[in-house]
């Protein structure tokens, strides 16, 4: 499978830009793993799932195409971490109780992972993917967001950004799927963790590459007046959707 690096530039600041997964989402998915022996943690990125379920797993194999991805992750203590591919893990066969890709499957959704999938589940193993696209801000500063999103860096966005904004419903898993029940992220953030949140994404970073300049620089000021007083803290949440299946 080709293999484009979207986030290696940004791999530095990617960890603490990115909001936290639900503690609750961890606990459901160990609830329904059928052992908890071994979890792989799929194109990990910084590690934020990984740190959550070595809480919960014996084991955690935390694995990324991102050579800069997987050198500056930060697991917690005991998840093993390697380069590798989706379709191509350096994980014995018939192993993993919980495969797991958080934010990522869109990059390589298809067979040739399903086919690792099958190669390494366990009996009656689950697959979890889940992921989030736009937080909710309201009013004038949200227009603002969106106006950035679809306007400044919309052309920069890679096809595959369309299954994140439709929460993953025209992915066939191919698998006996399980009703998830609903999850959100929630963060109180400051504007300079928000701005930094918009540095982090994919079509920005591919914008700063084509344009030579950061469009966030931009957009700093329009958000500076209508996130209210200096320092303020807001809460934001982003939907989160999950899909998981019976291997």
């Amino acid at each position: 499978m080709a293999f484009e690096d979207h986030f290696g530039g940004v791999a530095a600041s990617y960890a603490s830009a990115r909001p936290g997964y639900p503690a609750a989402l961890f606990d459901w998915l160990a609830g329904l793993a059928p052992r908890r022996r071994l979890a792989w943690d799929c194109a990990c990125g910084s590690g934020q799932a990984s740190r959550e379920l070595a809480g919960r797993f014996a084991t955690v194999i935390a694995t990324d195409a991102s050579l800069a991805q997987v050198a500056r992750s930060t697991p917690a203590p005991g998840p093993a971490v390697a380069a590798a591919e989706a379709c191509a893990a350096p994980i014995a066969g018939a192993t993993v109780d919980l495969v797991a890709v958080a934010q990522a499957l869109h990059w390589f959704a298809g067979e040739p992972f399903w086919t690792e999938v099958r190669r390494v589940a366990a009996p009656e193993a689950l697959l979890a993917v889940w992921t989030y696209a736009l937080p909710i801000l309201g009013g004038e500063l949200e227009a603002a967001m969106l106006r950035f999103y679809s306007d400044t860096v919309g052309p920069y966005w890679p096809p595959q950004r369309r299954l994140v904004m439709e929460g993953y419903r025209s992915i066939e898993l191919p698998f006996r799927e399980v009703s998830a029940p609903r999850f959100e992220m929630v963060e109180h953030w400051d504007l300079a963790r928000f701005l930094a949140f918009l540095r982090s994404w994919s079509a920005t970073a591919r914008f700063v590459r084509a344009e030579g300049f950061d469009p966030v620089a931009m957009l700093e000021d329009e958000l500076g007046r209508l996130w209210g007083p200096p320092g303020g803290i807001r809460r934001i949440v982003w939907p989160l959707t999950v899909r998981a299946a019976r291997v």
